[in-house]
């Protein structure tokens, strides 16, 4: 009788954090893989992203663990034997780190590790979560985040996708704004999509009866993610505040424009380069979580959005989509 083959070791990643995130993360689970090539990689994490996670090709499974409000999930469903190693790329705190202890791993890396390297909170995520790795030894790029084109269709493809939503509303600009750069775009020849997430259907119409959308172009009520996916990825342009669709949007080398208000895009922006731009008012933080639009978000004109939608689709037609994710900032 042949014995079975021994289980690869595991490395447990927690990163149990919304969409954006997950994808801000991508160059450090990639560089984790990379460390760790003869691991089985779990990445612990809402469930709703386990497709996404797949796709990056840095993660063999996924663990579910969420908790509202961005509190640090119990992981005492984990089903053992103890990882191998456990890498937290949660937070800083000692929440996450004694979370991932509590199963024992062989080896823990964190910020809060007394080995930890320092938390550098005014680096842009995807540098901040690289520089991390690099001080345990383990190289990451952080502008390796492509992700590769959805094999599920488009349901409009060549469009532009507009996703006036947002988790708080400190970053979600006001909707008869979105809806006058809607109009505009329109009035350019574009096609438009609307799109939102669970609970922003009022939202969404709201926008669709003031820039006089046809229902057909209305995707309310949080499209499936493989689907919202494929949209962005063959969508001629993507709009929207400072979201998971735009991270989307950079991950798949989609033009897009972002509106920041409470959070600079040095801290939450795309890489630097031309398809990607960062509209901003300079100004003191603001609370990202917060009830009320932004200041400085609100200081963001609807000509001044439309003109910069219309020059990125406009120098589309003359220059080909390029290999990888580049972005400006635009203050």
């Amino acid at each position: 009788m042949t014995a079975a083959a021994p289980h690869p070791p595991t490395v447990l990643v927690l990163r149990a954090l919304g969409l954006g995130d997950l994808l801000a993360g991508v160059p450090a689970l990639r560089g984790v893989r990379r460390a760790f090539p003869g691991h089985r990689v779990v990445l612990a994490q809402p469930p709703g992203l386990t497709e996404l996670a797949l796709a990056t090709g840095a993660v063999d499974a996924v663990f579910p663990a969420e908790a509202p409000h961005r509190a640090v999930p119990s992981l005492a469903h984990w089903p053992g034997p103890p990882p191998d190693v456990a890498v937290d790329l949660h937070g800083d705190g000692p929440e996450s780190r004694d979370a991932l202890a509590a199963l024992r791993p062989r080896r823990l890396l964190a910020h809060a590790c007394p080995d930890g390297p320092p938390w550098q909170g005014r680096l842009n995520e995807r540098d901040r979560w690289c520089a991390f790795l690099r001080g345990y030894g383990i190289p990451a790029d952080p502008l390796d985040l492509r992700l590769p084109r959805p094999a599920t269709p488009s349901p409009a493809p060549g469009a532009v996708v507009v996703h006036p939503g947002a988790a708080s509303g400190s970053r979600r600009w006001p909707a008869e704004r979105f809806a006058a750069v809607v109009r505009s775009l329109r009035a350019a020849g574009h096609r438009v999509v609307l799109t939102g997430g669970r609970g922003e259907d009022a939202l969404v119409r709201s926008v669709a009866e003031r820039g006089g959308q046809r229902a057909a172009d209305v995707l309310a009520g949080g499209l499936p993610l493989g689907e919202l996916s494929a949209l962005v990825a063959a969508a001629s342009l993507v709009l929207s505040g400072d979201t998971g669709v735009a991270h989307l949007a950079v991950a798949h080398g989609t033009r897009s424009v972002t509106l920041f208000g409470p959070v600079s895009p040095r801290l939450w922006g795309p890489p630097p380069g031309p398809d990607h731009l960062a509209l901003w008012q300079p100004g003191p933080p603001g609370d990202p979580h917060g009830r009320l639009p932004d200041a400085r978000l609100l200081r963001i004109r609807a000509e001044e959005v439309a003109a910069a939608c219309l020059t990125l689709l406009r120098d589309a037609r003359g220059r080909r989509r390029p290999s990888g994710p580049e972005a400006a900032h635009v203050h």
